[in-house]
């Protein structure tokens, strides 16, 4: 056998040798912006020399700041095929949270949408690595703004030439770099190599739910967050036209993309999916869906009443599971041929299980004792996962890869149960955290900022359920004695704005007299979770 590193050069290479002018169309500040996978190869390879022109060497990372469109993409091939590494920040961490992810990852290059401009300028003085900031834009695009030497991107690439030859190196070169949505602590670095990504891709063109040519491609969960599941260098490869929604996109946006451009798969979390169901009801006579081949949903739970709208519209929509240290997508829930002859209703319920482990990677369910646990759709156990597009450690955390690694495994910190048909189910998580539209809380983090209250004594918070989001926090605060009736749950939400991300702080505060404790004196999250469910918690 021939040594042929696995790189990611080869995915940009089958496009453009075999679909050259299949269409991209990118939701741009000006209106639908349409190019080619020619037209792409060709900025890639724009970029790549912009990048050496730039003096960043191989191997040095940088960042990207930015929404799903088709600059974006570019960056996605530009900057690891040139053997550099992509940061791909994500925008809706708390500001000290992106602060750190930036610095901490020493990015030199920074590549910012237009229209996140203002955020990056208040944070430019504490980034202390960055050298460059690049607008993702032309000039007449371009806002008004204080950064020094700003850097336009459309003249960036305009200044270089569109050859290129891309390097070889070995396939466990980092390519992209993520960061977890830090549930305590600060985010972790988890780092993408070649190799990984291109397996991971290989069987996203083969599974249940694979691209092909013949597809059209909307990822609408961000290229910010964990390389947008893998979609946009699926579509690549298979060389399926792809859509992009742009900055921040809306439920009408994503419906008329679906309908104008005949979307046929796209992917997201649920949130997203009530939001276009509610949006599709709201019009007169709906939208066209009827170019929809499936939809793929992950991030939380796929509420089993939402499958069945979707199929009453005549839409197929399917529960996947991944995480950011698994490239991410690990389980997709689709029904075997086995059970595809089932009454409608049964089949249906096949799709809101957290899935199938795809091909390539193994899996236990293990008991507190590290014992593993059997497969009968009872027994709980944390799931452990392992893998070529598993990471093995997170970046510059010892301590952090110690806690999350055993003897070559990863823990997902999830419960899970495995059904003798090979169907997992989630069922719970190792630490209370909370999963609000796709996004972890941490309950910790939050009663610590609300204990830094002057009035408060303490706080415990627990998730609740949700109709748009899933999850919601709900905290259950004992104010001091002095404080009590004066302080309103307003005031508690006022306090917080300035600690915590704004979509962290509690739509519900409690005032309780007394928080339940376990024997060894810990909150009893478990005992306030029966209290709500008995409606003996009353918020506000």
């Amino acid at each position: 056998m021939m040594h042929y590193p696995l790189l990611m050069k080869s995915i940009l290479y089958r496009a453009n040798t075999l679909y050259p002018n299949q269409e991209i169309v990118s939701r741009d500040y000006d209106g639908l912006f349409r190019y080619t996978y020619r037209d792409l190869h060709r900025r890639v390879c724009q970029l790549a020399n912009a990048l050496a022109a730039l003096g960043v060497q191989p191997g040095t990372n940088v960042a990207s700041f930015a929404w799903n469109n088709h600059r974006h993409l570019e960056l996605y091939f530009g900057v690891p095929c040139a053997g550099r590494v992509l940061h791909t920040v994500n925008i809706r961490l708390f500001p000290e949270q992106i602060v750190y992810t930036i610095n901490h990852a020493e990015d030199q290059v920074l590549f910012v949408d237009p229209d996140l401009l203002p955020a990056i300028e208040q944070l430019l003085p504490h980034l202390t690595t960055v050298k460059t900031v690049v607008a993702l834009c032309a000039r007449d695009q371009l806002p008004a703004h204080h950064i020094p030497n700003l850097v336009v991107y459309e003249e960036l690439l305009a200044a270089q030439s569109d050859v290129y030859e891309f390097p070889e190196f070995d396939e466990y070169t980092p390519a992209i770099i993520a960061y977890t949505s830090a549930t305590t602590g600060n985010p972790k670095g988890v780092v993408y190599t070649h190799r990984g990504l291109y397996l991971h891709c290989l069987v996203g063109l083969t599974s249940e739910l694979g691209i092909r040519d013949t597809d059209v491609t909307m990822p609408i969960v961000p290229m910010f967050h964990v390389n947008a599941w893998g979609r946009p260098f699926i579509a690549t490869w298979a060389g399926a036209k792809q859509v992009y929604p742009g900055a921040r996109p809306t439920p009408q946006v994503f419906c008329e993309l679906i309908e104008g451009e005949r979307v046929t798969m796209s992917a997201g979390v649920p949130t997203i999916w009530m939001g276009i169901l509610h949006e599709y009801r709201t019009k007169p006579g709906g939208y066209d869906f009827s170019s929809i081949r499936a939809l793929l949903s992950g991030g939380a739970a796929l509420p089993l009443a939402l499958v069945k709208a979707f199929d009453e519209i005549g839409v197929n929509i399917y529960q996947g599971y991944g995480q950011t240290e698994t490239t991410p997508v690990t389980f997709i829930g689709y029904p075997k041929a086995s059970e595809r002859n089932l009454p409608k209703a049964e089949e249906l319920r096949y799709r809101v299980k957290t899935g199938l482990l795809l091909p390539g990677l193994e899996m236990r369910l293990v008991d507190m004792d590290g014992k593993d646990v059997p497969f009968d759709g009872q027994t709980m156990g944390e799931l452990w996962l392992r893998g070529p597009w598993v990471i093995e450690s997170y970046y510059k955390s010892p301590e952090q890869t110690a806690e999350a690694f055993v003897d070559g495994w990863f823990r997902t910190g999830d419960i899970a149960v495995m059904d003798p048909d090979g169907y997992l189910q989630i069922t719970d998580r190792t630490k209370d955290l909370i999963k609000s539209g796709g996004e972890w809380i941490s309950s910790v983090d939050l009663e610590n900022a609300i204990m830094g209250h002057p009035d408060v004594a303490e706080a415990a918070v627990i998730g609740v359920p949700h109709p748009k989001w899933q999850e919601r926090p709900l905290a259950c605060v004992l104010l001091r004695p002095e404080a009590v009736g004066r302080v309103s749950a307003e005031d508690i939400r006022q306090y917080l704005e300035d600690k915590v991300a704004k979509w962290w702080i509690p739509d519900q505060i409690a005032f309780v007299e007394e928080i339940p404790k376990t024997s060894v004196g810990k909150f009893s999250k478990r005992t306030l979770r029966e209290l709500f469910d008995q409606g003996k918690i009353s918020a506000s």
